[in-house]
């Protein structure tokens, strides 16, 4: 597969590295603080799609004409309530306690951003959690120390593996990355 454009990846995240990488793209790392609020009245997917935008505005500036950059962003949407990456070890243990034995919403936005151009797009996968007990909850938070990770959980760590009754949707925008969405925003830049 060859680009037509270099590959900037606009996170420190390593599985969405991981992911570019199984899917043969080339690309560099470029991260940048950025603020992650967004305004109130922004609902589920909104809410994502909102904050990648934002991280390839950031950056907008400094891109060349050849470049693309990606920036994503992933939240947990459960009872009209927005879950991104708790502060603390008490407030990973509130949304893990409150993501027991229900469904909630992943939603992972990707925004591709180039010095005259962005688009973006955001993509949804349901998720069921079996009941965990409050020992289970506690194990993970000291052992996996969840708090880079929308929700408090990764799909593909402990929990995931271990709590996860069914999935519906991508696994790979649960994972931070729809892979199969980058793919089709990527395609005017493929040869293949």
């Amino acid at each position: 597969m060859e680009l037509r454009k270099k590959i900037i990846l606009g996170s420190a995240s390593p599985r969405r590295k991981s992911l570019l990488e199984q899917m043969g793209i080339e690309f560099e790392t470029r991260v940048m603080e950025t603020d992650e609020s967004f305004p109130p009245h922004l609902k589920a997917g909104d809410i994502p799609e909102y904050l990648a935008l934002q991280k390839g505005n950031v950056q907008k500036h400094l891109l060349m004409e050849n470049e693309i950059l990606i920036t994503a962003d992933t939240i947990v949407w459960h009872r009209q309530n927005v879950y991104n990456k708790p502060a603390d070890a008490a407030e990973a243990f509130e949304m893990l306690s409150r993501l027991s034995g229900e469904s909630h919403e992943v939603y992972t936005a990707i925004a591709l951003t180039g010095k005259d151009e962005q688009i973006s797009a955001c993509d949804r996968t349901e998720v069921r959690f079996r009941e965990l007990s409050s020992a289970e909850i506690k194990y993970y938070i000291q052992q996996y120390t969840p708090f880079d990770k929308a929700g408090a959980y990764g799909a593909q760590d402990w929990l995931g593996l271990t709590a996860i009754a069914s999935l519906r949707g991508s696994y790979f925008t649960v994972m931070g990355l729809p892979t199969h969405l980058l793919y089709r925003l990527l395609q005017p830049y493929i040869h293949i």
